[in-house]
């Protein structure tokens, strides 16, 4: 091997590197102690970014695309390297590849329960999960802020940042929106929506996005959902009354068949559930209850007769007036009827009475 051989082993002469995982976020290529030539081949495929960092400064970042490595396109690492005059040499600096590709399929949820305070129910609290999905949107942010100088980053390094922030998000959207307990299954997306613009703007400062965000599920708590079990139950049945009749058609039918339960206690049965067969047979072919008997009627008023001498209403029979004090001619007459009676009879040939 000769001279220009060896130096010639000692450069790197093409630059690349294909992803092998699906979770990883930065990629340090390894340059196992070469350096880079000039005139190197560097290939970025699509959803990545390859950036150099020389002696820890951040230099130039190359988008997707095939790039011959010269002064002409470093302006950044020519100008930390003080290469005058277009001087060509090999050099060392760091090259890393950012993924910037979706990381599809994450998986986020409520660690704690989410208080919430409800119009019907109160204070309620809620969990909730789904899934999301991100990407690097500013390269040189996600290395400043998140990545530094590791080797390898997965989303593992992100993943609990952007889930605390997602749960944050969605409390506050929870908790604006107004959303009655009963409505949030029909209102997800809207959920979803008004949570990545709340998260997006603070993952913006790590160099991410949120792209996508899924509510899957806001489950209540047992109480509550028990509570509207009934509510449906209810709305199930519909009639509530011919229900309650149905039932106790079904108690009386059940108390005829229960052999077990003689004597003293299935009469007892037989004749509530009789009872309340007949009011429900009474109600359902529109009879009402008997009216009150009526209370007897009063009294008719005694007989009254005009006095001979001033013509004042005395009573019958009376013998002087009790206005004018005027002596009345006898006659007798029935209390009864008010017929003429013969002096002396003891009782009223028209009515029987006893006089």
């Amino acid at each position: 091997m000769g001279l220009f051989d060896k130096i010639k082993g000692q450069l790197i002469d093409v630059i690349e590197w294909t992803d092998s995982s699906s979770k990883t976020m930065v990629h340090k290529y390894d340059m196992n102690g070469k350096e880079i030539m000039m005139g190197a081949q560097l290939t970025v495929r699509e959803s990545q970014a390859a950036v150099f960092v020389n002696e820890g400064q951040l230099a130039d970042i190359f988008g997707p695309g095939r790039y011959e490595l010269s002064t002409s396109n470093m302006p950044i690492l020519t100008a930390l390297k003080a290469w005058k005059y277009g001087f060509n040499s090999p050099f060392k600096s760091d090259v890393y590849f950012v993924n910037t590709k979706q990381f599809l399929d994450m998986k986020w949820g409520t660690s704690n329960p989410v208080m919430m305070r409800d119009a019907e129910f109160g204070m309620i609290r809620l969990r909730a999960f789904g899934i999301y999905s991100f990407k690097v949107s500013n390269v040189e942010t996600f290395l400043k802020e998140c990545f530094g100088t590791s080797a390898l980053f997965t989303v593992d390094g992100v993943e609990g940042q952007i889930k605390r922030t997602i749960v944050s998000g969605l409390s506050d959207a929870i908790a604006e929106s107004k959303i009655p307990a009963l409505d949030l299954a029909a209102n997800y997306e809207e959920l979803g929506n008004y949570t990545m613009n709340a998260v997006n703007p603070k993952l913006a400062q790590l160099g991410l996005t949120l792209c996508s965000f899924v509510v899957e599920n806001i489950s209540l708590p047992e109480e509550v959902e028990k509570s509207m079990d009934k509510r449906t139950s209810m709305g199930v049945l519909g009639n509530l009354d011919q229900y309650a009749k149905y039932q106790a058609a079904e108690a009386m039918r059940e108390a005829a068949n229960n052999e077990a339960g003689g004597g003293m206690a299935g009469m007892g049965v037989g004749m509530g559930a009789g009872a309340a067969m007949g009011q429900m047979f009474a109600q359902s072919f529109g009879q009402t209850p008997a009216a009150p008997a009526a209370a007897p009627a009063a009294a008719p008023a005694a007989a009254t007769v005009a006095c001979t001498a001033c013509g004042a209403q005395i009573p019958q029979g009376a013998k002087f007036c009790p206005e004018c004090g005027a002596k009345q001619a006898v006659s007798t007459v029935c209390p009864g009827c008010g017929a003429a009676v013969t002096p002396g009879a003891k009782f009223c040939p028209e009515c029987g009475t006893k006089l």
